[in-house]
């Protein structure tokens, strides 16, 4: 005798609605503009470090270190398999991504605005979306489209605008090297940290053992219990917050938590509403706000071709990143 079996009916999936989706949409936009206002405002906090005692080197050592420790709380707190230590391959990849995309991007990026203007020192680390574009088409043979071309010589004439080459090339030397230096890290923070996607790591295990590695090496160069500036001391805010002053532990503690652990959080928490393309897309104005910054708080000339050629920077930088293919939903967060 056959024994008839239940039938079993397909599970009901949730389905999205349109206006669910699109809500969604705008609040993970809205978290991207909130962590790029974060990281715009902390290369004006992080000037008034700069010119008051604390040198580029020990502020990169003190900017990773804190980091490092706050996320060490967070991934204990709320995420404790991120502690797991990587293993083979993808301790080597975590490795140089503390190293390059950490330590010396973070070394790079301070030295260029302690002697560049805000908006010229985002500018130069900025041309990283097509240094990986470059790298995409021609070491990893991927498709793209003439729209990287495009894109690169319109950034490249903005860039040259935003600076306005011809009126003497006045700016530091060094400064531009070490600009220049931030945007061959920044691209290879995004190339390591697709590589640890792919080799199975979590975007929170990435960043705890990324900033371990820079904590470690930035400490060996610079150890932050040797900082001679006194933390206590109050400081002036620069430019046109000249008459207010803050104590230079303060200053740090925003560097640190609202300049980066925050704005890197409410990045990391977007990407479940949002593509990481859409991430990165608008996280590329931040060096057309970070010139608003300059401006307005240091007084920094802009005249109307440096502004058009900062809209042009980033016109180019967006459209040479739309030149690679569809990247991994779970690619790093810009961390300037």
């Amino acid at each position: 005798m056959s024994v008839q079996r239940p039938v079993q009916r397909p599970v009901q999936r949730p389905v999205q609605r349109p206006v669910q989706r699109s809500a969604q949409r705008r609040f993970g936009i809205g978290l991207v503009v909130v962590g790029a206002t974060l990281f715009i405002l902390n290369s004006g906090v992080s000037r008034v470090a700069l010119r008051n005692g604390i040198g580029s080197l020990e502020l990169t050592s003190l900017r990773v270190t804190g980091t490092f420790v706050a996320l060490l709380v967070v991934a204990v707190a709320w995420q404790r398999s991120a502690l797991r230590l990587p293993r083979g391959r993808q301790l080597l990849l975590v490795i140089a991504l503390g190293l390059f995309g950490v330590a010396l991007l973070q070394l790079c990026y301070f030295m260029a605005l302690d002697r560049l203007t805000i908006s010229l020192a985002l500018l130069l680390e900025y041309q990283a979306p097509i240094l990986v574009a470059l790298w995409a088409k021609f070491v990893q043979r991927t498709e793209v489209t003439a729209r990287l071309w495009w894109g690169l010589a319109l950034a490249v004439a903005g860039l040259a605008a935003a600076t306005e080459i011809w009126e003497g090339a006045s700016f530091d030397t060094v400064g531009v090297l070490a600009g220049i230096g931030g945007a061959i890290c920044f691209a290879a923070y995004f190339l390591l940290g697709e590589a640890c996607h792919d080799a199975g790591l979590s975007s929170v295990q990435v960043m705890l053992w990324g900033f371990a590695v820079a904590t470690v090496a930035m400490n060996l160069a610079s150890p932050v219990w040797l900082v001679e500036a006194d933390l206590t001391a109050s400081v002036s805010l620069q430019g046109s917050l000249d008459a207010l002053s803050a104590p230079l532990w303060l200053v740090l503690a925003w560097v640190v938590l609202l300049g980066t652990l925050a704005p890197f959080g409410v990045e990391l928490v977007a990407l479940r509403y949002i593509p990481a393309t859409l991430v990165t897309a608008i996280a590329m104005l931040e060096p057309v706000g970070a010139a608003a910054l300059g401006w307005a708080w240091y007084a920094e000339s802009l005249s109307a071709v440096a502004v058009l050629g900062c809209v042009a920077v980033v016109a180019g930088i967006l459209l040479a990143q739309t030149a690679r293919g569809e990247e991994h939903p779970e690619d790093p967060i810009t961390l300037t």
